[in-house]
């Protein structure tokens, strides 16, 4: 598989186009190349005005999008049309990853994916992901998949460690993308992760990033300071022991930021 960065910028909620473009500029420009956006995020023309303003080439970004049956559709033709309109917003001519944001709405694998498919034929994007699968939604999409599955992001963090799908992701051959990694603040109040970063002279969300990498996801923390943005980056230099590995593995917590009834988790 081609290598992820390391960490990536997320981009959900971040609104406000300027912030936006501002956000994703700093960030590139500070080393981030994995930039994550979405259709329903309402942000896809913020996010590609940023691309330009930092002096980073296109294609050294990694640049990712998602497609939502709830705001548009997973219908062939509704998957084609959306993607196009994505890479208009962007003003791009190619992501490197498109994802199913959810299999929920309209969500058919055979249809879905096979407009996935005529779409990385295009060029429109590179690579085919997924995103808040569970292990049989994923194996369904393998099973229809000519072309290789890439990721499938998910909410993971200390408070979800999602343990099923990271050994599900390393036997299939496909990578984990961690979205929420921070468990949305949550982390600064987690006493381990608190005694962990005391100890390393560095900040909870560092911990907590490092400790993603060190299982194998990657995380893509939203961030729109440049304090923030810069802290979550600096996770890369931390190097957590197995002592503090084994000390946030046993938190006995599960935390869910993102549910609804139709998530697959709950079929």
């Amino acid at each position: 598989m081609t290598d992820l960065p390391a960490i990536g910028l997320g981009t959900w909620q971040n609104d406000d186009p300027q912030q936006c473009a501002e956000s994703v500029a700093t960030a590139l420009e500070m080393g981030y190349r994995h930039i994550d956006t979405a259709e329903i995020y309402g942000n896809e023309a913020g996010v590609g005005d940023g691309l330009p303003q930092a002096d980073v080439d296109r294609e050294e970004i990694f640049l990712a999008t998602k497609v939502h049956g709830e705001s548009t559709s997973l219908s062939y033709d509704g998957v084609i049309e959306t993607a196009h309109n994505s890479l208009d917003r962007l003003g791009v001519d190619y992501v490197d990853l498109l994802y199913v944001h959810w299999p929920t709405g309209d969500y058919d694998p055979e249809e879905t994916l096979s407009a996935f498919e005529e779409l990385r034929a295009e060029g429109v994007t590179e690579r085919i992901g997924v995103s808040n699968f569970e292990p049989s939604t994923v194996e369904r999409a393998l099973q229809v998949l000519d072309a290789p599955l890439f990721a499938n992001q998910v909410e993971m963090h200390p408070l979800l460690q999602q343990a099923e799908l990271l050994a599900h992701a390393e036997e299939h051959d496909y990578h984990l993308v961690a979205y929420s990694p921070l468990s949305r603040g949550d982390v600064f109040d987690v006493p381990e992760i608190t005694e962990i970063a005391e100890k390393h002279g560095v900040s909870e969300a560092q911990v907590s990033l490092a400790w993603v990498r060190e299982k194998g996801a990657y995380p893509i923390p939203k961030a729109t300071s440049e304090a923030h943005i810069r802290d979550n980056l600096a996770s890369l230099e931390l190097e957590l022991d197995d002592e503090d590995v084994a000390k946030i593995d046993a938190i006995d917590r599960e935390t869910r930021h993102i549910d609804y009834q139709a998530a697959p988790w709950h079929q």
